[in-house]
């Protein structure tokens, strides 16, 4: 990490969406993008926030940022908040397919990332399954080298909900899986590798929530996020 800056970290937060698209307004969501703003300026990132984006403008805002010369920085966040389905993400005006939000950063098109990790934390359903819960007992390389790196090398994708899954957002205190990202992000940086801080937010979200609702149905269940890893080194986050 020692680059003369830890990078760019977009945020992008859609609250409100056309009444065409059936979606409702995401109640609790800029409580979401101001912890994200907090957390990710203190590890050091320079924020770009960007708010109810529509799909084009989406793309447009992430391939400038693509297209941004990254030479200094020593990594790429992006925040995520939206509504979502199985892979697809929400603009204001309709989906987009996640994969064709993301190719702008890989390695054949923004070269002054490439080895570098690109890290997105995406707060989004994506289904509808609901996470009923179970009952648990408990107790208290070396050798080659090659010139050629993957363009899909060096991406973390951390997704909210498991695929297929509904993902649970407070009105109040913002929704359970950025709570207790920016939580475990302000404990542990700079102490513990990103994978293992990230299984304590697996832990937080399966061990510390639960829904209750009015809606019949949706109260008592649960959340488990779903981290996907390219990254090709340990990441620490500077103390």
């Amino acid at each position: 990490m020692d680059y003369p800056s830890m990078g760019t970290c977009l945020i992008i937060n859609n609250k409100n969406f056309d009444k065409h698209t059936g979606m409702s307004s995401r109640n609790g969501t800029d409580v979401d993008a101001a912890a994200a703003i907090k957390t990710f300026s203190k590890l050091g990132y320079k924020i770009n926030v960007a708010s109810n984006l529509t799909v084009t403008q989406m793309k447009s805002k992430i391939s400038s940022v693509s297209e941004e010369d990254h030479s200094s920085s020593a990594s790429f966040v992006c925040v995520l908040l939206s509504h979502g389905n199985e892979g697809v993400i929400y603009g204001t005006d309709g989906f987009e397919r996640f994969e064709n939000l993301t190719k702008y950063l890989k390695g054949d098109r923004c070269k002054t990332l490439v080895g570098k990790p690109k890290l997105f934390f995406i707060q989004a359903c994506r289904g509808s399954e609901l996470d009923y819960g179970t009952s648990i007992e408990a107790d208290s390389v070396g050798g080659q080298t090659s010139e050629k790196i993957p363009v899909e090398a060096d991406f973390l994708y951390a997704y909210s909900t498991a695929p297929g899954y509904y993902s649970w957002r407070n009105t109040q205190n913002g929704s359970w899986f950025m709570q207790s990202l920016c939580e475990m992000l302000q404990r542990y940086s700079g102490e513990l590798e990103l994978m293992q801080i990230m299984t304590r937010v697996n832990h937080s979200v399966a061990l510390h929530f639960e829904s209750a609702s009015n809606l019949p149905g949706y109260s008592g269940k649960k959340q488990i996020p779903c981290i996907v890893s390219m990254l090709t080194k340990e990441f620490y986050f500077p103390a």
